[in-house]
Formats: structure tokens, sequence, C-alpha cells
């Protein structure tokens, strides 16, 4: 029988919530007005708001990523208070 390596694969999820917080640099095809870091938001959607989601995004001609990071922007502007 053929045992299989203990190392965890290319696409293994960590195993920690705090696993999956990291730092992240711009990738090349972003523009340099956001943050230099990010965090993830993960949120629960059916899959038929999804659907729409992606649809509206590609019609568009934008990534559902930078979709929603607009609408959160416009939704949730920054205040005077808030630190840069």
């Amino acid at each position: 029988m053929i045992r299989r390596s203990p190392k965890r694969g290319f696409a293994a999820r960590p195993g920690t919530a705090e696993g999956w917080i990291k730092e992240s640099e711009i990738s090349p095809g972003r523009s340099g007005d956001g943050p230099a870091f990010t965090a993830r938001l993960t949120i629960d959607v059916t899959p038929e708001l999804r659907g729409r989601i992606k649809i509206v995004a590609f019609q568009r001609g934008q990534t559902v990523a930078d979709m929603l990071r607009d609408l959160l922007a416009r939704e949730f502007p920054k205040s005077q208070g808030d630190t840069p």
C-alpha cells in the first residue's frame, strides 16, 4: 500500500483562524491608492446571491472583490475621527 506524505498539499487550508490572516503586498495589477495591507472578510451568502453578484461584476468589467470594496467604501465612508 502507498502511504501519503504527512505534509500539507498546496491547497490545504490553515488549521486555525489566525492562520488565515496574513500580510500581503499590493499586486502589480492593482492601483497604489489603497492600503498596502488588507484583511480578509468572510461572509455567508446564498449561492443565488453569489451568482447575481458575480454577473453584475462581470457586466461592469470588475472583479467581485473590487466591486465590493467600492460598495463598502461608499457605504462606510471615512469619518473625521478615524485614524489614518
